[in-house]
């Protein structure tokens, strides 16, 4: 019996009865459904739209969480996933092989930075950054340095749920409640812009946190296993960005005091910031370069660790101890495999970046005339992401109080009129599908506009 037949019967009323009968949404109060939080029932997607049980169509403009690349229902990505599961769906990773697991190992490494050799793959992002904390610490404990058992993260930084990467989160509204489960990194200052001293350049704000952070590896010495941290863009923490000197100077400090650099992709990556990895703006290379979301054009779950030669050297021994045996059961699933394969391939065949650069500059024009609103402190933009930070005073940059929820308010109109526009706090932020089109920027625009007017009424 189809299981899902029935649902092409349900009006939207039902199915969201139904819906919230039985289940338990993500990064949601599920108190707020139905009333304050409308739940959206969703049939299909198509290019960078969404559209509802009633009919009714949404431009999805963050991406659904960032992860899709080059628009819902992309034929060829779907195609390849097809073909693959003809053959074969999946296959234990340990002690077998196959074809799409190696082909997409090479290409990734022949994409990224230089230095990187090997590729070990997971199941998401959390897990990504997972694998890298504990690949530094048993890298550097199998060379005999045992003393490393601390990691640096930046404030305002974000990696994940699972203990080990919620534990190098800055975000008191993810981390406050575990705080006893959790690990306790040391927290650098972020190098975030926003915060610059009036009159200071984004370059020398970055330089300034970057001497702070060498003080904190000079009193740690020999004790940091790894620096983990967001290239360019803390997304969760409300699309703050960066300048890349201060990757630059971290790479150089890191090197100086024998630890590793921990590069979290897993949003920035895959031409979001105009690169297709965020630490090329700073001609850096990584030790563990951690890739999820767009990796699969935002059609499967996957992640994967990219490290050195010199990490994977310290594992090899006669010893099972010293080997690393972290493992999903659906490591290298030649699903996702197939998926990311159709992914890096669109990148060659349609000059992405290059398209990406002209939408950029677009969504720039577009944003220009929100800088100019009485209760705007900055608009924002790294290439393909770009964010409006709506507080009470655009003088002195005083916040909204948290309790007015002013960005709820321009979500939900956004909604009606169409927009997927879901706010990070009181910080509104555009971050499309490539494929969005001139029509959906200025209608990206034009509801924006409004959302903000209505968020920001007494």
């Amino acid at each position: 019996m189809d299981k899902l037949a029935p649902f092409d019967r349900l009006d939207a009323a039902a199915w969201r009865d139904r819906d919230l009968a039985s289940v338990w949404h993500p990064c949601t109060q599920m108190k707020e459904h139905p009333g304050t939080l409308p739940l959206v029932p969703i049939r299909r997607g198509r290019g960078a739209w969404l559209e509802g049980v009633d009919g009714k169509r949404y431009l999805d403009a963050v991406s659904s969480w960032w992860t899709n690349l080059f628009g819902h229902g992309e034929p060829r990505i779907a195609e390849a996933i097809g073909a693959q599961a003809r053959e074969l769906e999946h296959v234990i990773y340990a002690g077998f092989s196959h074809a799409p697991g190696l082909a997409l190992a090479e290409a990734l490494l022949a994409l990224a930075p230089p230095g990187l050799s090997r590729v070990f793959y997971a199941d998401n992002g959390s897990a990504a950054i997972e694998v890298a904390l504990k690949m530094s610490f048993h890298s550097h404990l199998n060379r005999g340095d045992a003393q490393r058992t601390r990691f640096i993260a930046l404030g305002n930084g974000y990696h994940g749920e699972t203990i080990g990467a919620l534990s190098m989160g800055d975000i008191p509204l993810y981390r406050r409640v575990y705080a006893p489960l959790l690990l306790e990194p040391i927290f650098a200052s972020s190098p975030d812009a926003y915060d610059a001293a009036p009159g200071e350049t984004a370059e020398a704000c970055a330089l300034r946190r970057a001497d702070e952070l060498a003080a904190i590896l000079e009193a740690h010495a020999g004790t940091v296993c790894a620096l983990v941290l967001e290239p360019l863009v803390q997304c969760a923490g409300g699309m703050r960005m960066f300048h890349p000197a201060y990757l630059r100077r971290a790479r150089e400090l890191c090197d100086a005091h024998g630890v590793h650099l921990i590069a979290d992709e897993i949003a920035v990556g895959f031409g979001r910031t105009g690169t297709m990895f965020a630490c090329e703006q700073a001609a850096v290379s990584p030790d563990f370069l951690c890739l999820s979301k767009g990796l699969t054009g935002g059609f499967l779950p996957m992640s994967a660790v990219l490290t050195t030669a010199h990490v994977y050297e310290a594992f090899l021994d006669d010893s099972r101890e010293r080997a690393f045996l972290h493992s999903h059961s659906y490591t290298g699933n030649p699903l996702g495999c197939a998926a990311a394969l159709a992914t890096l391939s669109i990148f060659e065949s349609d000059d992405t970046l290059a398209r990406n650069r002209i939408t950029a500059a677009r969504m720039a024009e577009l944003a220009a005339p929100l800088a100019t609103h009485p209760n705007v402190a900055q608009v924002r933009q790294t290439g393909m992401i770009l964010a409006i930070e709506l507080v009470a005073d655009r003088r002195t940059r005083q916040p909204f109080p948290a309790s007015d929820r002013r960005g709820l308010r321009a979500y939900r109109h956004a909604l009606e009129r169409g927009v997927v526009l879901r706010p990070l706090g009181d910080i509104l932020y555009w971050m499309p599908p490539y494929c969005v089109g001139e029509e959906e920027l200025a209608l990206l625009a034009d509801v924006t506009t409004t959302a903000m007017q209505e968020a920001c009424r007494p």
